[in-house]
């Protein structure tokens, strides 16, 4: 897996975008990433839609070549880090997260987070909250106009269309505005939405080997 970085300034503070669908805060050493949707996959065989494991698979295996990469202290997951709840994917996931015990695992809910007690023990948090603050950037899993300052958010899992005279491609993103950088959906098995993006935006758009801005 090749991994493709594009350095930005928010904020007075660097952040580095990958290809990988993450991004790396590098005055916190914080991997950041949203809508991981863990459990989609057997939420959809337990309703008799026959997916592969290795959607999950191949999403875990990225998280581990950017923590290889990156050596963060810190993983925040800004929303959706569940797709529905407790299944076998979520025990999958632990068994992965055990791996990394040293790293500290924040998570902002998203709407898809629905964690009963028991679930919030098995996964470990060190911090979950609806919204998280560090040094001026506030992470949330969707924007909220009602809070002022610098937003780190998901939940839209952006895309870009780019035309040619063959056909068009659908890619997905980062959109970063004047308050607020968008991160794309973690996991490939998600879609792409690519009509309600942050206005007045730069939108980082990145294949398996580059990121372009547009």
């Amino acid at each position: 897996m090749f991994i493709a970085t594009k350095s930005i300034t928010v904020q007075n503070k660097t952040f580095i975008l990958t290809n990988q669908r993450a991004a790396f805060w590098e005055g916190e050493k914080a991997l950041i990433l949203s809508d991981l949707h863990i459990g989609k996959t057997a939420h959809f065989r337990k309703n008799g839609i026959a997916l592969a494991n290795h959607i999950m698979k191949s999403d875990l295996e990225r998280l581990s070549a950017l923590i290889e990469y990156f050596q963060p202290e810190k993983f925040i997951v800004v929303g959706d880090l569940l797709h529905a709840g407790d299944n076998s994917d979520v025990d999958e996931f632990c068994t992965w997260k055990n791996q990394y015990p040293d790293i500290q695992f924040y998570l902002i809910e998203g709407n898809h987070d629905r964690i009963s007690e028991s679930l919030e023990k098995k996964l470990c948090f060190h911090h979950k909250s609806e919204w998280l603050e560090i040094d001026g950037i506030t992470f949330i899993h969707d924007f909220d106009t009602a809070k002022s300052g610098f937003q780190i958010t998901g939940h839209i899992h952006p895309g870009i269309v780019l035309s040619s005279a063959v056909k068009n491609i659908r890619l997905p993103c980062f959109a970063l505005s004047s308050n607020q950088l968008l991160l794309p959906a973690f996991s490939e098995f998600t879609g792409l939405d690519t009509k309600n993006l942050p206005k007045k935006s730069i939108f980082f758009v990145f294949t398996d080997a580059e990121i372009y801005e547009i």
